[in-house]
């Protein structure tokens, strides 16, 4: 499906993502320091906006996947340092090419049947397979990887299609679909057939979306136990778009959790309530270079990157409480510390701007608006409107600057599944204010190299011959020794502005009467404590 291939960031309040950024919990003095766990109750979660399907094999839309999470596990978790843990597997061993799992004994589906080693090669063998399209295909697994299995064994025995530094992490993260649903991606797309802690119960598009605990649900990260006090017995996720009323809902106690951003942080904070925070993407800039379009041309986007202040985007973007965005990667604990941005971004300079657009072509016409051949340069301008309220002052400032200096650019807010479409099926963009975010450098090769849509994810249409190069031999070095290549293969887009992150964000997620752990940015199911 083209309207759910992406999502930067992320978190919920990101529009783009492949798999959420890592973070840290903080909870510091809530109101349920000195309360005991109770049973029975409802965890509501307020979402940005609807996640569209919930077919883990194709979104990777940050909403859509954090609900994935409490439907579907994976054969490992990582704990809070970044080391694995049994998931749906008990024993594993992997190189860059070949990985080998043992699965738990008595796993189950929500259907009560059991989980076979068959349908967890099947899971890994409909994602590898470049026929099925799925945007994981080249992320968590690479093109042609093949699984076989071996169901007395209870193990999977997984063969690379092409070298991965991280094949174990990539692998094990493919949320599992149980047998029925990989004969029916349908119900998939609806939540059906998983193996995690909860099953879907209600759907109500666009309103909510209510999920009911498993009460045969054992094998929870590591040696997690499942009579715990405290767990919740249903969770609700409540599409609620605008920031203040999710704030409001968060201090009345209609909301159990939500991420916020923008200046209703500062209420929530004063009222002491528990959060747990991630550090997640927030200004990032990708310009369409598809041919004919104005982007295409490194003068231009050198033109339109010198023209913006990033220091007072910034600001505005994170109300002041951004960081320098250091690389593609911001979950952590980061598989490749360093700063690969250092140096790379063209300074403010408008002057610069002028002359860059003067020197490609652009003339200023009787308006004021640049043209070239007789074609104006116009820019529409997309982003996501669940990044949330700054996103729309930020925008403004950036199509400001580029007016400035003879652009005609329009902006254009779409939600979630609306930013997909629009960047994997209409193509009608010009740049991109959606972030991705990336938990390992890995996972952004399809994103910003190889097939374009609708055949892959290279939805702004980069060629970056330095980037393939480097970003090719740090495949074939396991973990940390490739490292020194993902960062200069990210430099390398980075030179060319095929990619131009500008700032961080520490987003929280608030709570109300509840506890949880962040796990590779978002809640971790088995971790919800609820209080009265």
């Amino acid at each position: 499906m083209k309207t759910a291939r992406l999502t930067a960031a992320m978190a919920g309040v990101v529009a783009l993502t492949v798999s959420a950024c890592g973070g840290t919990s903080q909870s510091g003095e809530d109101r349920t320091a000195n309360q005991k766990p109770t049973e029975g109750k409802t965890f509501t979660m307020g979402l940005p906006t609807d996640p569209g399907t919930l077919d883990p094999a194709v979104t990777v839309l940050s909403i859509a996947r954090q609900i994935g999470r409490f439907l579907y596990d994976g054969l490992i978790h990582l704990d809070s340092a970044g080391k694995p843990v049994a998931g749906l597997a008990e024993k594993w061993e992997a190189t860059t090419t070949t990985a080998n799992f043992t699965l738990r004994d008595g796993v189950k589906c929500a259907d009560g049947s059991p989980l076979t080693a068959r349908d967890v090669a099947a899971n890994i063998n409909h994602v590898g397979d470049p026929a099925t399209k799925s945007p994981l295909t080249g992320v968590s697994v690479k093109a042609g990887t093949k699984a076989v299995a071996d169901d007395a064994a209870r193990t999977v025995t997984v063969t690379s299609g092409a070298p991965d530094s991280f094949l174990l992490r990539n692998v094990a993260a493919v949320p599992i679909v149980c047998a029925k649903g990989l004969a029916d991606r349908a119900s998939v797309a609806k939540g059906q057939h998983g193996t995690g802690m909860f099953t879907m119960t209600e759907i109500v598009p666009n309103d909510h979306y209510t999920l009911t605990r498993r009460k045969d649900y054992t094998w929870g990260p590591g040696d997690w136990k499942s009579e715990q006090p405290g767990l919740p017995e249903k969770v609700v996720f409540r599409v609620v778009p605008n920031m203040t009323t999710t704030a409001n809902l968060l201090l009345s106690g209609e909301l159990s959790a939500a991420s916020v951003t923008g200046q209703d942080q500062q209420r929530l904070r004063s009222q002491k309530l528990f959060h747990a925070d991630i550090v997640v993407p927030m200004g990032e800039i990708f310009f369409n270079q598809a041919p004919g379009r104005p982007g295409q041309d490194e003068a231009v986007r050198r033109a339109l990157t010198q023209a913006l202040d990033f220091g007072q985007i910034g600001k505005v973007l994170t109300t002041g409480n951004g960081q320098p965005a250091k690389g593609l990667v911001t979950g952590e604990p980061l598989a490749c510390p360093g700063d690969s941005i250092n140096g790379k971004l063209p300074p403010f300079d408008v002057a610069a701007a002028k002359s860059g657009l003067d020197a490609a072509g652009w003339a200023p016409g009787p308006d004021g608006v640049r043209a070239k051949n007789g074609k104006r340069l116009a820019l529409t301008v997309v982003y996501g409107t669940q990044v949330g309220p700054t996103m729309v002052s930020a925008a403004e400032l950036i199509l400001q600057a580029w007016k400035n200096v003879g652009v005609d650019a329009t902006i254009k807010a779409v939600d979630g599944p609306g930013t997909s479409q629009v960047l994997f099926g209409t193509g009608e963009w010009e740049v991109s204010l959606a972030p991705l975010g990336f938990v390992l450098p890995s996972q952004a090769v399809p994103f910003v190299s190889g097939a374009k849509p609708p055949q892959g994810t290279n939805f702004a249409y980069i060629e970056n011959p330095r980037y393939t190069e480097f970003a090719g031999k740090a495949s074939a070095q396991a973990g940390e020794s490739g490292c020194g290549d993902w960062l200069a293969a990210e430099s390398a887009l980075f030179e060319r502005l095929d990619v131009v992150p500008f700032v961080n964000s520490t987003i929280p997620t608030f709570a109300n009467g509840a506890r949880f752990e962040m796990n590779q940015g978002q809640i971790l199911p088995s971790s919800i404590r609820m209080y009265s």
